[in-house]
């Protein structure tokens, strides 16, 4: 369900890698044509019921905002031994708001600042991190069905509360996207600001990236996000003082701090 970036190349992915037969829905029709064109789905159903009406598993790639519409919509359309499961950077509000046991709360470390099925990839999730996030009503044979299906795609499985998911990717993922949209707006108000470093172009990879899905992803997981950005304000305004006080070993240590976590994180 959704044929951007992530949901053609989840369609690529099970076809190259579990030899699955793939049908995709996409409110666009021209999305169904492109990943028809790409080989990413077998067939583009024209209503719902049709796209899923003899699935086995079915997986929604659709903005945050869509998500707890979509599953009560499909799990009223799927057999008793179908699984459904999802894409989306926020878990908690879509697990509260959807108590079935065939639903498991999902979400893959993958995708590009890149949007549309143009970008996508048959080996976009090989190796990385895909969080399960079962609520209560989440029966064990639905989760050890989807657990399945990742470890097909070539992902890594990791089961989280929900909440706790929230929280942590409000910080890893949620702040920098905020940082980035930050520093190019700060960027655009410099004089002959055209000329960057590759540490700029770095850090602002994923400015811009899909306004529409990244406002969602915002609200929805507002309270988190607002945490991250007073902790960061909080630790901004400890540079400042470094700063204005000229403390040589404060800010050294600051960087190498900074380098020793750097180093922990998983490559």
């Amino acid at each position: 369900m959704g044929l951007g970036l992530i949901g053609a190349s989840l369609g690529l992915a099970a076809r190259e890698r579990l030899g699955a037969q793939v049908s995709g829905f996409d409110s666009d029709p021209g999305a169904v044509d492109a990943a028809l064109a790409l080989g990413a789905i077998d067939s583009g159903a024209g209503p719902l019921a049709g796209a899923v009406a003899e699935a086995e598993a079915v997986f929604l790639a659709a903005p945050v905002g869509a998500l707890p519409r979509l599953a009560g919509a499909v799990l009223e359309l799927v057999g008793p031994g179908c699984v459904v499961s999802d894409v989306g950077s926020t878990k908690r509000s879509l697990c509260e708001a959807v108590s079935d046991p065939r639903f498991v709360g999902g979400h893959p470390l993958a995708g590009a600042e890149s949007r549309g099925s143009a970008a996508a990839r048959g080996d976009l999730f090989a190796g990385a991190t895909w969080y399960l996030t079962p609520g209560p009503a989440s029966s064990a044979a639905t989760l050890a069905g989807v657990r399945a299906l990742v470890e097909g795609l070539g992902a890594l499985p990791a089961e989280i509360d929900a909440g706790t998911h929230d929280r942590l990717m409000a910080s890893v993922s949620h702040l920098p996207h905020v940082f980035a949209n930050v520093l190019v707006a700060q960027l655009a108000q410099l004089d002959g600001g055209g000329a960057v470093g590759p540490s700029f172009r770095d850090a602002t990879r994923v400015a811009g990236a899909n306004s529409e899905l990244w406002s969602d992803i915002f609200l929805d997981n507002r309270e988190a996000v607002d945490a991250a950005i007073s902790e960061a304000i909080t630790a901004l305004r400890g540079v400042q003082e470094l700063l204005a006080s000229g403390d040589r070993d404060g800010l050294r240590e600051f960087s190498e701090r900074a380098a020793a976590a750097r180093a922990r994180i998983s490559p």
